[in-house]
């Protein structure tokens, strides 16, 4: 598999019980704030296992074609037309015994899921509503869900889809890993800039904690993308193209203004 920019944690102790989890057969549910890295430490996992990731983004139109696949009409060796069954990724992944990314699990509606609730158990297996086969998971299947709590669109999970899973909570990260991060995952090089960086995430956060900024302001996302644009444009315009202009309340704005003047002169 190709070189994978590898999950960073200030708590080792993430990424560690994870790949323990799954080798103990466990689906793990990320819980966490939009850009703290769940997608990557999936990533991560899949990469070190060496196995495929098969990804599910869900959202309100999610529904079982997403899921599982469909049907579709295709011309055989013979010429003829005939209509054939495209798995989807959670068949692939079970198929190949590969891992599954369920994405934002609670932006889907809560109708939709139970038709992974024999994926997700002991039984490792569903029938395909759509041909009737009753597929069976290869040896090494996983499952890996995230999911943002509190944000808008978002819904309550149904308890009997929650207890199949366990929970492993994904905060974002400072001080010298996120230091390590810019270094390895932007194109900025400054040392002095990537300090100003860290020192500024760090306003972020305790704004954010304090409910005077959302959570997205200090996602890792938007901090790497600040990086790569500090190196092209001064720094102030690129705080305001990766996060100011993101955000729509004025005091919002105003709050991440005013740290910009304490920290970037």
């Amino acid at each position: 598999m190709s070189q994978l920019k590898k999950y960073i944690n200030n708590d080792e102790t993430v990424y560690n019980d994870a790949l323990t989890m799954i080798k103990l057969k466990k689906n793990i549910l990320l819980k966490g704030p939009t850009g703290s890295g769940k997608t990557k430490l999936a990533e991560t996992v899949a990469n070190d296992l060496n196995k495929p990731m098969y990804s599910v983004n869900c959202s309100v139109d999610l529904d079982a074609e997403s899921l599982l696949g469909f049907k579709t009409i295709e011309t055989n060796e013979k010429g003829h037309q005939e209509i054939v069954f495209i798995d989807g990724p959670v068949l692939k992944a079970m198929k190949n015994g590969d891992l599954l990314y369920i994405d934002e699990i609670n932006m889907a509606k809560p109708e939709t899921l139970p038709i992974l609730n024999g994926v997700l158990d002991y039984r490792r297996a569903l029938t395909n509503p759509f041909t009737g086969e009753v597929v069976q998971a290869k040896e090494g299947f996983s499952v890996i869900a995230a999911i943002n709590v509190g944000y808008i669109g978002t819904l309550p999970m149904n308890e009997a889809l929650k207890n199949r899973f366990v929970v492993l909570d994904v905060d974002y990260i400072d001080g010298h890993t996120l230091k390590t991060i810019i270094k390895e995952q932007s194109q900025l090089t400054d040392n002095e800039i990537i300090d100003s960086i860290v020192q500024f995430s760090k306003d972020l956060r305790i704004m954010s904690s304090q409910g005077q900024i959302s959570e997205e302001a200090a996602s890792i996302r938007a901090l790497l993308d600040l990086a790569d644009l500090a190196t092209v444009i001064p720094i102030r315009r690129a705080i305001k193209r990766a996060i100011i202009d993101k955000i729509d309340d004025e005091r919002e704005q105003q709050a991440i203004q005013n740290a910009i003047e304490l920290i970037f002169e």
